[in-house]
């Protein structure tokens, strides 16, 4: 099954991202049909896989709102109704606990800018959303991996936000956010997010300059 849902997901440049089977003491989330879920396959992607699938698509749609969210919804509620389950996302509410889920699906840590880390993909990498479903679904060992902040000594993510807007435990959003409405954080809003591009885990796989800028945009306008 899991290689099915592979299948389904790879056209749109999207991949499973692990999952589980939800224990007894589990809040598990509701399947369309009002049951508790039984287990749950996270859906994500790595560097800018999904870029072009999603431009084509908005290239059609220009009109929609949230345009992101409702390409993954258009989706994962198809896919997740192919295989007799249903479809949850991180921008619902109320809201869900994704990164929770995505640390015990994939074995993922946050780095100091509070964004999850990938060992081998860094801070290229994002969850779209969930498939849940009303049966246990057998998932292989998870392969343990070691956490790159650990053994990174500099912590260049921490230093090079030009408002100094994350200290390793508090992100100051409305100073971020403040400081992209001024000329200079125009260089933020074009380019991408200073302290992000600063983390030299996955580097080769950031995000091209066009999707950089939808991301900072949509987040300069929430």
């Amino acid at each position: 099954m899991l290689d099915e849902i592979a299948a389904a997901l790879e056209p749109h440049g999207l991949v499973p991202r692990g999952g589980f089977v939800f224990g007894s003491l589990d809040r598990a989330p509701e399947l369309a049909d009002g049951t508790r879920a039984q287990s749950i396959v996270l859906v994500g992607h790595f560097g800018s896989s999904i870029w072009p699938h999603f431009s084509a698509w908005r290239r059609l749609h220009p009109n929609v709102a949230d345009p992101l969210d409702s390409w993954s919804k258009r989706i994962l509620n198809a896919i997740a109704t192919q295989f007799g389950g249903s479809a949850v996302f991180p921008s619902d509410r109320p809201y869900l606990p994704f990164q929770q889920w995505a640390m015990r699906a994939e074995g993922l840590r946050p780095s100091p800018l509070g964004l999850l880390i990938h060992p081998q993909y860094g801070l290229w990498q994002a969850f779209r959303g969930a498939l849940i479903f009303p049966q246990p679904v057998a998932f292989a060992p998870r392969h343990e991996r070691g956490h790159p902040c650990d053994t990174c000594m500099e912590k260049p993510c921490l230093n090079a936000c030009p408002v100094d807007a994350f200290d390793g435990e508090v992100y100051a959003v409305a100073r971020c956010r403040d400081y992209l409405a001024t000329e200079p954080g125009g260089t933020c809003l074009d380019g991408g997010c200073r302290a992000r591009l600063a983390c030299p885990v996955g580097r080769q796989y950031g995000y091209v300059s066009e999707q950089q800028r939808f991301h900072m945009a949509a987040f300069a306008g929430d």
